[in-house]
């Protein structure tokens, strides 16, 4: 019954479609390794553009633990320091299928962004295809390649690199919902540089603008 009640709520709460929000995501999981890993946990942030605008909606927000299959082996002692997330969360988190789909409800049409994002891209493309569920397709962008275009005097590679560079907190790495926070920070953190070049942010315009990045690395 957990599951069903869980996603009735965010079928109440969830919001409609709209292109000016973009939802800023982050996962944890049970290892680096996408393609034979769990997903454990899920965490997302919407950022609302308005106007030459953009900030944070806290209110606008969502965040799961899913449950881990009773026949899975024993989280690692390292993995489970990392991102917090103990062996009873794991076992008393949301059925997988009922937490996916009310992710897929809450991101709706909006566009997916995260730092590194094909590690969590395809853990929650995989995770989906394991449930039977469709795969969405929403728009990806990845931010660490925009952030390296945007703001090439930056010599950094990682979130902890950037967070130190620009002066970002972040409560506790690693766990989901905190590093989203920090990742829709960073966002907001580019939004100058990033009107410099676009004027009139389109989707669309700012992963072509990331994708200059492997023009600047050759």
């Amino acid at each position: 019954m957990k599951g069903i009640e869980f996603l009735k709520r965010w079928r109440q709460v969830r919001p409609q479609p709209d292109a000016r929000r973009w939802v800023v995501l982050d996962v944890e999981s049970s290892g680096l390794d996408p393609r034979r890993d769990r997903l454990i946990a899920i965490a997302a942030i919407a950022v609302r553009l308005e106007g030459d605008r953009a900030s944070i909606e806290l209110a606008d927000s969502f965040e799961v633990v899913l449950q881990q299959p009773e026949d899975s082996a024993a989280p690692d002692r390292q993995n489970v320091l990392l991102h917090g997330i103990g062996v009873g969360a794991q076992r008393a988190g949301i059925e997988r299928a009922a937490a996916l789909r009310a992710f897929l409800g809450f991101v709706g049409n909006s566009p997916l962004i995260a730092f590194h994002v094909a590690f969590d891209r395809s853990l929650l493309e995989r995770a989906c295809r394991l449930e039977g569920l469709a795969v969405p397709g929403n728009s990806w962008l990845d931010l660490e390649p925009l952030a390296a275009v945007l703001r090439p005097e930056v010599k950094a590679r990682s979130l902890d690199d950037w967070m130190q560079a620009l002066g970002i907190v972040c409560l506790q790495r690693h766990q989901a919902a905190a590093d989203t926070l920090a990742s829709a920070e960073l966002l907001l953190m580019l939004w100058p540089a990033l009107r410099v070049e676009l004027p009139a942010p389109d989707f669309r315009a700012v992963v072509a603008l990331a994708a200059r990045r492997r023009w600047l690395a050759t």
